[in-house]
């Protein structure tokens, strides 16, 4: 993987080019989802991605993260090609240049928080003392260093997602992938959520692709993309 460390020098976090995709539907016919998607997140820019429920915005997301295959098209992740990648290479370039939120944060109920944060750095073979240090700076980042010994069970949803987080910037990845992460709040707290996400995101300089129903908060992004049809339409842009 030291190709993806020299590449992401001079290439955009993640590129998506010519994205196809379709299922099987009944014996003999196909259902395109995705029509020739094109999509560059560059450094530091944060993308809303919008669009009706059912339209593809899930299934954009997993291939722009390598969990779903493309029916034809390529990923580039830090100016490397992805989609064709075996499983173990796409598994490791996941865990060590890509951040994911999703709108249940999915932290483990028996650890505490520091430890959900500490348990992928050392995955990716990082000493449990210096995960624990920058598990510790990242919750300070999303104000919960207090809370750290807590497991997610005593924390409110709003702190559990915050902790989510801090979990998916942990291997310091080079984009950050978020579908919803803030449906599972009440407004207030989806509110103080998202200004906390956008300020560590302008804070650590990563690009993200963040799908959202909510436009009001699409439009405090820098840029955003209606998925409309199978094809990306651009709706917006932040002044």
């Amino acid at each position: 993987m030291n190709s993806v460390g020299a590449a992401e020098n001079f290439a955009p976090p993640l590129a998506l080019r010519g994205i196809r995709h379709s299922y099987k539907e009944g014996t003999s016919g196909q259902l395109d989802i995705l029509k020739g998607i094109d999509l560059t997140v560059a450094s530091g820019e944060i993308v809303a991605l919008i669009g009706p429920s059912g339209t593809g915005k899930s299934t954009l997301l997993h291939i722009a993260g390598l969990l779903e295959r493309p029916t034809a098209g390529e990923v580039d992740v830090a100016g490397v090609a992805c989609a064709r990648m075996g499983d173990s290479d796409r598994t490791r370039v996941r865990r060590e240049r890509m951040g994911f939120v999703y709108q249940f944060h999915h932290l483990l109920p028996e650890f505490s928080a520091i430890e959900n944060i500490v348990l992928p750095q050392m995955i990716a073979g990082k000493s449990k003392a210096d995960a624990r240090v920058r598990g510790l700076e990242l919750l300070d980042l999303v104000g919960l260093k207090p809370r750290a010994e807590h497991r997610p069970g005593e924390l409110s949803g709003g702190e559990q997602q915050r902790v989510a987080i801090a979990r998916a910037l942990a291997n310091e990845p080079v984009v950050l992938l978020a579908d919803e992460p803030t449906g599972n709040l009440d407004h207030q707290t989806a509110e103080q959520v998202f200004a906390m996400l956008v300020s560590t995101l302008r804070t650590t300089g990563k690009g993200a692709l963040i799908a959202t129903h909510n436009s009001d908060l699409a439009a405090r992004m820098d840029r955003t993309l209606t998925l409309l049809d199978g094809v990306l339409v651009q709706t917006g842009l932040r002044t």
